[in-house]
């Protein structure tokens, strides 16, 4: 049975296949009938890159239908405007736009309904995050529970053989360990394997990377050449369902109330100025404190018992060990032992040398030089190379 609240998509999608005839003489090359690829649901955001991996698929022969998911009412954002739900992915106008791209090329496109998915595994997730003084990452979850769970479950369903996505990354499949690897973009500025830590080696089996060996522009240029609407489309800013960025004001909405200020203390206690609440503030900020000091302050943590942000100078900033839970594993089955890695913090950081391991359901990583900070709900994610070894989401540090 679909999810609740999914639409469900009915009748043939594709055309059956023609009958053979035994009297035709197929000898001529010009003739010979190849046989699809494979059959792909093409994830469209209503963006550009969604829009040329959809293409790539057509071209190689793949019978592709587009797709694209609904996530949430724009009525559920807090100081929605036109202006900003354009820029943010998920719009009517992405719907629209995914939809002339796909007519375009002779091909079907699908909205399915996932609102109820995303506001539980997503919208609820993140605030609930950040209440309780976690830095989330929604697109991480939004990855891992629509795209890469409920939508590979609407392509069993449907009989399809594959998800396709935008992303720039790359999958192959390791002989030696019979696992299905999931590796960094060749264009360093795009590459988007981060947010992907959490696939399974079935969801790896069945999803498909069309980008994950181009650039931006090359992307771009593609299309451009067929003429897609998308073609010059800026790339969507922000959360997409806060997308004015106001983290504070989407919470305040979603869950009726917030803290209030409270106080910005130093590590031994002192009182150096008031905060406006604990959802606005991420540790390692510097900007925005509002606070005059001898030299400049950084968040450290935030102290929800006291309702304090906890603020230091640059050398308080260490970070030697950190414990993931939540542990996905992908180019290995298990990590009993230390291994040597690099791990990202978020999705902005420089890969640092690092040794992990899995102890009981834990992921434990001790960086070979302190890093100057990490935020608990963030996602630390390990590589060796090009290679995602895996990852968990941040519960502690020291």
């Amino acid at each position: 049975m679909p999810d609740n609240n999914e639409d469900v998509l009915t009748g043939s999608l594709s055309t059956p296949a023609e009958t053979a005839d035994p009297t035709r003489d197929t000898s001529s090359a010009e003739e010979t009938i190849t046989p699809p690829k494979g059959k792909v649901i093409a994830a469209m955001s209503g963006g550009v890159d969604s829009s040329v991996a959809c293409a790539l698929l057509h071209e190689e022969g793949y019978e592709v239908i587009g797709v694209t998911m609904r996530l949430f009412d724009y009525d559920q954002l807090a100081n929605a405007d036109i202006e900003a739900m354009n820029q943010s992915c998920c719009s009517q106008k992405d719907v629209e736009d995914a939809r002339s791209v796909c007519w375009g090329m002779g091909l079907d496109h699908f909205a399915f309904n996932f609102t109820d998915r995303f506001e539980s595994d997503v919208m609820d997730k993140f605030c609930k995050s950040y209440l309780a003084g976690e830095t989330p990452n929604p697109c991480i979850d939004c990855n891992r529970f629509l795209k890469f769970t409920a939508l590979q479950r609407r392509r069993e369903q449907l009989g399809y053989d594959y998800v396709a996505t935008g992303h720039y990354v790359r999958r192959c499949f390791d002989p030696a360990s019979k696992r299905f690897l999931l590796k960094k973009g060749l264009d360093p500025k795009k590459d988007q394997s981060y947010v992907l830590y959490g696939m399974t080696q079935e969801q790896l089996a069945h999803t498909l990377f069309p980008l994950g060996e181009l650039t931006k522009e090359e992307t771009r240029e593609v299309a451009r050449r067929h003429g897609f609407v998308t073609a010059e489309k800026a790339e969507s800013q922000d959360i997409c369902f806060v997308p004015d960025g106001d983290y504070a004001a989407f919470i305040e909405k979603h869950e009726g109330s917030l803290p209030g200020p409270g106080p910005i203390v130093l590590e031994d206690g002192t009182h150096v100025g008031t905060h406006e609440g604990l959802v606005a503030y991420t540790p390692g900020q510097r900007k925005g404190l509002g606070v005059a000091w001898s030299e400049p302050l950084f968040v450290l943590r935030k102290d929800l018992a006291k309702n304090a942000l906890v603020v230091g100078p640059r050398s308080s900033q260490h970070v030697g060990e950190l414990w993931a839970d939540d542990v996905n594993l992908i180019s290995v089955a298990e990590m009993p032992i230390a291994v040597k890695v690099e791990a990202k913090v978020n999705y902005r950081a420089t890969p640092v040398e690092a040794w992990a391991r899995v102890e009981g359901d834990m992921l434990h990583v001790r960086f070979v030089e302190p890093i100057r900070s990490c935020a608990t709900g963030q996602a630390v994610v390990l590589y060796q190379g090009d290679t995602v070894v895996g990852g968990g989401t941040i519960r502690s540090y020291r």
